[in-house]
């Protein structure tokens, strides 16, 4: 890897937003990123881990228990990698990361990870502006987690409002941005 380049993890959650997310991931290898991924298994409801694995090269990590790792996925996924993007970013686990819930991988993996945390949160436009989701952003912007902030535009449920996922090129430029700012 160049200077400019990073270890990237990116996290999928379950929304349609995960179309968006296999951009993102093709375009951080394009430019030299290494990239893993990790999904839930909501996620996995809406695009294979086998588009993931070979976008990246890398295997999918999808269980805690994995004996692919065997000191624990979480805990190896966290030591190898400089940043983790969570994109999409659904509500549910916005809240279970303000609130230090961790009960699967991907919770677990967020809360022993030490380096920089980003997410790109998508949801419903009325999710979004529930003023539980905004007091749970808020807590993790003070926790120091990087939010590209959704969109406005077309939305899955068929209106238009604030909640769709960043474009990949914004989530894409934020994580390089970062990479030229640590080297």
């Amino acid at each position: 890897m160049s200077k400019n380049q990073s270890n990237i993890l990116v996290a999928v959650t379950g929304g349609v937003a995960c179309f968006k997310a296999a951009a993102l991931v093709s375009q951080l290898a394009q430019q030299g990123h290494r990239v893993q991924v990790v999904m839930t298994p909501a996620a996995q409801a809406f695009v294979g881990t086998a588009t993931f694995a070979a976008l990246t090269g890398h295997p999918v990590a999808t269980d805690l228990f994995d004996p692919k790792w065997p000191l624990g996925a979480h805990i190896e996924l966290a030591k190898s990698h400089d940043v983790l993007c969570i994109a999409p970013a659904t509500a549910n686990f916005i809240g279970k990361m303000a609130n230090g819930i961790s009960d699967d991988l991907l919770s677990t993996l967020y809360l022993c990870f030490t380096g920089t945390v980003v997410m790109a949160p998508a949801m419903n436009c009325e999710m979004w502006d529930k003023p539980a989701v905004q007091r749970n952003v808020k807590q993790l912007r003070n926790d120091g987690v990087q939010i590209v902030d959704p969109g406005e535009g077309w939305l899955s449920c068929r209106t238009k409002g604030v909640g769709r996922m960043a474009e990949p090129e914004a989530i894409a430029k934020h994580l390089s941005d970062l990479a030229a700012q640590t080297s």
